[in-house]
């Protein structure tokens, strides 16, 4: 009967870690079906870029206030959780504080050193859920954050905060239980359990102001609560893994990935495409015979489409961006088309590439393979307006603290407009015909470029 718990804990473990690993294979099926594009060079760039500004965070905080409380509730996710892996390995052994034999006085510290980020974490959550439900911040109003996105977000600010009282509250009524046993109050086997030899183990600075809410109880409710807040807590944070998947709290885990893979060429530069490259070359070389036949193999060399339509002609990164954006809203909040009153708000391009991309692994999940709905990205989430509203001016991936590059999607549905459905804005068509026919973006002709000079 005594292994009963731990059996119980060890199939809820392996289940919802299980249940997360099938949601995070998904994931990457979703993301490979993109193009490959190679991301390999410069492998110490990318390593420093990625120490600096997904552990660093550096983009973070250029907005002091935001960026600050988002560097402690990150320090506390990543400190905490070595608490989570004595948690865990107690669950699994029936042991108590497993950590404290081996590491002495520095088990005193950690157990410090977790009760006070936990507790700023408290703190930083709550200065969270009001700017965004009370202060009325402009990025946080955007019509894409209406319904979900906003739930979304306040749900895992609630999770924050039980989880971290959940904790709190466990270690205050441990530490009754500690002092009960040490004072000779408690003496039952169960009791003993708590207590690593004739000192209390553990250092609390902040649940020891708790512990006289908890005095005059019994061991027996004393050990209700501490063993429910256990469990409430590592469910909790089991629980919590698996609903990344649905949010945008995914960035937890892809922010590091996505960092890495971010481009390194200077902001803006035009990705070429190497078909249309060498169709160019062939028709401005003198020597070339536009008649000849192509090359074995050549036409194979042409891509599916110019551009994109739909999350299969983006690249991989591209959609591992989509998987990595948390609706921070400070691309849009950035972006001068946006500021303008135009329609183009770069992280709701984001999220639409999201959802599509989401339909899509829906789609396949229940059929097994691909079968054509009858939707495009383009269109169907991302419209004409949004992409023409946007002046390439690079302010959105500048302003995103985690290397996201809303431009080159916009950039590739625009070309796909342009390349295969010739429909590229009045404006633009006269510009192109000017250049064509003027070798210049103005209806003047070439002969008359001068004529103002006659006038001086």
């Amino acid at each position: 009967m005594q292994y009963i718990p731990n059996i119980i804990f060890a199939i809820l473990l392996i289940g919802m870690v299980g249940f997360f690993a099938t949601n995070i294979r998904k994931m990457i099926r979703n993301i490979k079906l993109g193009k490959e594009v190679d991301r390999s060079d410069r492998k110490s760039e990318r390593w420093s870029q990625m120490a600096k500004i997904a552990l660093g965070q550096s983009k973070m905080v250029r907005r002091p206030i935001a960026g600050f409380l988002h560097v402690i509730v990150y320090a506390g996710f990543v400190i905490i959780n070595i608490e989570v892996l004595e948690i865990i390995i107690d669950g699994l052994t029936g042991q108590h504080r497993i950590f404290a034999p081996f590491l002495g006085g520095f088990y005193d510290f950690l157990i410090a050193t977790f009760e006070i980020l936990a507790f700023l974490v408290l703190v930083s959550v709550i200065v969270f859920w009001t700017r965004r439900n009370v202060m009325n911040i402009r990025r946080f109003l955007a019509r894409e954050l209406k319904g979900w996105p906003k739930n979304d977000a306040n749900y895992i600010l609630y999770f924050e905060v039980v989880l971290m009282a959940l904790f709190l509250t466990m270690n205050a009524t441990d530490l009754a239980i500690q002092n009960g046993v040490l004072n000779g109050a408690f003496t039952s086997e169960a009791a003993m359990h708590y207590v690593h030899g004739n000192v209390v183990t553990g250092s609390f600075p902040i649940s020891s102001w708790m512990t006289p809410w908890y005095s005059g109880m019994s061991f027996e409710t004393l050990h209700i609560i501490e063993r429910a807040c256990w469990w409430l807590h590592i469910v909790g944070i089991l629980i919590f893994l698996n609903y990344l998947y649905w949010s945008k709290h995914l960035h937890i885990m892809l922010a590091f990935p996505n960092v890495w893979l971010a481009k390194l060429t200077p902001k803006g530069q035009f990705t070429n495409m190497e078909a249309v490259t060498a169709e160019v070359k062939l028709m401005m070389d003198p020597n070339a015979d536009p008649f000849a036949a192509p090359a074995a193999g050549a036409e194979d060399e042409m891509p599916a489409s110019l551009g994109a339509s739909d999350i299969f002609d983006l690249n991989q990164v591209q959609l591992l961006n989509a998987y990595t954006c948390t609706e921070c809203g400070r691309c849009t909040a950035e972006c001068p088309a946006n500021i303008t009153g135009k329609k183009l708000s770069p992280r709701k391009i984001m999220m639409d590439t999201r959802d599509r991309l989401e339909d899509v692994g829906s789609i396949i999940n229940k059929e097994g393979e691909w079968k054509d709905d009858g939707k495009t990205l383009l269109n169907d989430y991302i419209t004409t307006e949004e992409l023409w509203a946007c002046t390439t001016c690079n302010a959105c991936v500048e302003a995103c603290p985690i290397g996201i590059d809303p431009l080159s999607i916009i950039m590739e549905m625009r070309r796909y407009l342009v390349l295969e459905n010739s429909a590229a804005p009045n404006e633009l068509n006269v510009t192109m015909s000017n250049i064509e026919n003027n070798g210049a973006p103005w209806p003047y002709n070439q002969q008359d470029r001068l004529n103002w000079a006659n006038e001086i």
